[in-house]
């Protein structure tokens, strides 16, 4: 299939979080603080203005909207139009929290930055920490550089993470109970700053790389089967969605960080590809 992207949303602040659901795709736009849905048509609905800047999205087995606060490193759950909080991750996550994938059991992973960027803070590693539908927050794993996209195998039984300044994937087992062991090299691309991934049903990850200005389709062990430059965008997030899953939905910018917020240059891009995603998110 040919690699022009279609526009589909424009003049956004910054879009991230991508996620199919019902029919549209919801997304968090950083610095307009409001989670969002789009319809095939283009048609955007405000679904809730988050005040501490909203970032992952996933749901619950009972249909209940989960979204990561950043600024404020805690999980809400939106009730009709109110956001309640449902875990305070502060005491664990060293930096601002970011993207999510919630399991089919309703537990949800939460990354985190690790430190500031933004500040100028020195890089540190840091967790991912798991959400248990009763509330319980844990230590899910440790010792990872900016833990950022995140996707679970339709076994459930592995959850891959981008370590977007590590320059690689990362894998786990996930036990029933949803711990997390055995980490391990998933794939490693070299130059590549992996930022919101998915997951496809031949076992691929399509991996945005923003500092690359590149979309990678990505297998394990880092055979990168198709390679779609952007630039001079770069590719923040993506996710494959629409009534087959073969829609792949790209959140495109021209740079990141607070001073993007008024250029209003954010995207929401499309691209029908051939094998349809699988899998969590």
């Amino acid at each position: 299939m040919p690699d022009a992207l279609d526009v589909l949303v424009d003049g956004l602040t910054f879009p991230e979080g991508p996620r199919w659901h019902d029919g549209r795709l919801w997304f968090s736009d950083f610095y307009s603080y409001s989670v969002l849905a789009v319809d095939a048509g283009g048609k955007l609905e405000t679904i809730v203005e988050v005040p501490q800047r909203p970032s992952g999205l996933g749901w619950t087995r009972d249909g209940r909207l989960l979204i990561v606060s950043m600024l404020d490193r805690k999980l809400l759950g939106l009730d009709g139009t109110t956001l309640t909080p449902v875990a305070d991750l502060s005491a664990l996550a060293s930096g601002p929290c970011n993207d999510m994938v919630v399991d089919s059991q309703g537990r949800a992973y939460v990354g985190n930055f690790g430190f500031d960027r933004h500040k100028g803070e020195a890089q540190r590693t840091t967790c991912i920490v798991r959400v248990d539908p009763d509330g319980t927050v844990t230590k899910a794993a440790d010792d990872l550089l900016f833990p950022n996209g995140t996707v679970i195998t339709p076994d459930g039984k592995t959850l891959i993470v981008g370590e977007t300044f590590a320059h690689r994937l990362t894998a786990f087992d996930v036990a029933a109970d949803g711990t997390l062991s055995n980490p391990r090299l998933w794939a490693r691309v070299e130059g590549c700053y992996p930022d919101g991934i998915c997951l496809d049903a031949e076992g691929a990850i399509w991996v945005s790389d923003p500092f690359g200005h590149r979309l990678l389709r990505v297998f394990e062990g880092g055979r990168i089967a198709r390679e779609i430059p952007l630039a001079p965008r770069g590719a923040y997030a993506c996710m494959l969605g629409g009534d087959d899953r073969r829609t792949l939905f790209v959140c495109t910018n021209s740079g990141s960080g607070p001073s993007i917020a008024d250029k209003r240059d954010g995207r929401i891009e499309t691209l029908r590809v051939d094998v349809p995603g699988a899998g969590w998110p």
